[in-house]
């Protein structure tokens, strides 16, 4: 298992890591209709932090294995039998997010996330007899991914409450500086074309979740509402929403965001908002057809928020990370101005119309203004 050339032509993600997607499908949408049933419920504060403690776990199973594989995938039968438990570990965790919503109980993601952790222990360890130079690197990598997990042991004990939240985000901050603390010294090689291009996969999945759940929200609202006209509309200007932002995501040359450690950083942790927003759009979906149909007792500007905001926030975290530095002034001002837009439209008669119209507009622009071309 010996660090893969970063610079191997043609390099592209695996069938394995798009099977290894697959269970990612099914953890997102449950806790993406966990948020929807929270937020319909006007259980805006738990039905976020649980959101945000669950999809983390989501997020950084999914990323440390991605970006593992850039460097040391081999695609052998261990290899691929490791992988396939990591794939356990992800169905046992989706299966406990019910409880985590309902009842504040970790217990079965915990297990399910220690599954996928201690399998990727392995994984460092087996490639540390290969790595060469990089021997120190992958032992820290395994040493800080296995100390990591006798806290999320003890985050069991903690009652559900604000200690928790708390404990959460301190245990989540030592989980994402294990990177830092392995790879200060010497950095493992990352394939930039690779890695982009798997995080444009995992967005393809999260937008696609936007589309499959407003569909089946829009034909179990069908059986509610005489006129067919609302839940046309809703799902014409939901694709509107999802095709725009898919065009927002994949204009910029994502490959020159990844060119330094520090900058690669920057960029798979923001994707954590971006991946999370992109998700959550779609529960707003969701809960915009319940006050439709009169199963939420939420506002209509209530309602919008819970759209409005994902979109926002999906628009402002890849303009930063993928947009800005190779856009010229015209694309950095609308698209920041353009996300400020969709964050008012709440108050509007008619928001959600007028969102998909502000990403219309932001699609043209970046048709007319393509990105600058590489100042190498």
């Amino acid at each position: 298992m010996q660090p893969r050339d970063p610079a191997q032509p043609h390099r592209t993600a695996s069938t394995l890591e798009l099977f290894f997607d697959l269970v990612f499908v099914v953890a997102v949408s449950i806790a993406s209709a966990q948020l929807h049933h929270a937020l319909s419920h006007g259980d805006f504060v738990h039905g976020i932090t649980s959101y945000a403690m669950v999809f983390f776990a989501v997020w950084w199973a999914w990323m440390n294995f991605t970006w593992f594989a850039t460097s040391f995938d081999t695609d052998d039968w261990l290899y691929r039998v490791t992988t396939i438990v990591q794939m356990g570990g992800v169905l046992v965790f989706a299966a406990g997010i019910p409880a985590a919503f309902e009842q504040g109980d970790f217990t079965i993601p915990v297990l399910g996330y220690i599954v996928m952790r201690i399998a990727m222990v392995a994984q460092w360890l087996r490639a540390s007899r290969g790595a060469g130079e990089l021997r120190s690197a992958t032992r820290r990598y395994a040493l800080g991914i296995a100390a990591v997990q006798v806290l999320w042991v003890l985050f069991l004990l903690i009652p559900s409450g604000p200690v928790q939240i708390v404990a959460f985000v301190v245990f989540a901050l030592i989980e994402v500086s294990v990177p830092v603390f392995a790879e200060y010294r010497r950095q493992t090689p990352w394939h930039p074309h690779h890695i982009t291009e798997r995080y444009g996969l995992f967005t393809l999945i999260v937008l696609g979740e936007s589309l499959l759940a407003s569909a089946n929200a829009i034909i179990d609202a069908s059986h509610e509402l005489e006129s067919l006209v609302p839940l046309i509309s809703i799902s014409v200007l939901t694709l509107v929403v999802t095709a725009s932002l898919w065009w927002v995501y994949f204009w910029p040359p994502q490959h020159r965001a990844i060119t330094t450690f520090g900058r690669s950083l920057r960029y798979g942790y923001t994707h954590y908002l971006v991946f999370a927003a992109a998700a959550a759009f779609s529960a707003g979906i969701e809960v915009e057809l319940d006050v439709l149909i009169g199963e939420s007792h939420l506002s209509s500007v209530a309602a919008s928020f819970t759209v409005t905001i994902p979109i926002a926030i999906f628009l402002l975290g890849i303009w930063w990370i993928a947009i800005r530095e190779n856009a010229d002034r015209v694309v950095n001002t609308v698209i920041p101005v353009g996300a400020l837009l969709v964050l008012l439209d709440p108050i509007l008669p008619i928001p959600v119309a007028i969102t998909a119209g502000v990403l219309v507009v932001i699609v043209v622009v970046l048709v007319l203004r393509p990105p600058i071309p590489s100042r190498s």
